[in-house]
């Protein structure tokens, strides 16, 4: 099962829509936040002007993690959030849940508070939401 949003962000009028969608659950569910996790290409529209931390290598704190088809690593800076701060991560899609739970556990390492992990798609056959626990969760499309 292969899900990819590439043609999304090739068309700039669906790709603002995906934002403005972002935004619009965002402005609504949390007007505090301080910023966003991403693992989305194309930051440069990033939902509500809210700055964005990509988990990304060349840091100082770091998870390993499994995947479907082998082991990955995220890292962040150690200074990229400050404890307290509060946090959405944003990935494009949640399969197993592994990367969405290593960015979870980077940003509880770094005492940041995660507001919400958000999502484009969820493969919701591979049940990777049950990985994030009590943290809340929201997709905009789901497949089984």
């Amino acid at each position: 099962l292969r899900s990819d949003i590439s043609p999304l962000l090739k068309d700039p009028a669906a790709f603002r829509t995906l934002i403005d969608l972002l935004e619009d659950h965002l402005r609504a569910s949390f007007p505090q936040i301080d910023f966003i996790a991403e693992e989305l290409e194309g930051r440069q529209n990033r939902p509500g002007g809210v700055d964005a931390v990509p988990p990304r290598p060349s840091a100082a704190q770091s998870v390993s993690y499994a995947l479907e088809y082998g082991k990955a690593e995220l890292e962040i800076q150690s200074d990229a959030v400050e404890p307290g701060q509060k946090v959405v991560i944003v990935d494009d899609l949640l399969a197993t849940g592994g990367t969405m739970s290593a960015a979870c556990e980077l940003m509880k390492r770094l005492k940041a508070e995660v507001l919400e992990c958000l999502v484009i798609i969820e493969l919701k056959l591979l049940k990777g939401s049950e990985k994030l626990k009590s943290i809340p969760f929201y997709s905009l499309l789901q497949y089984d």
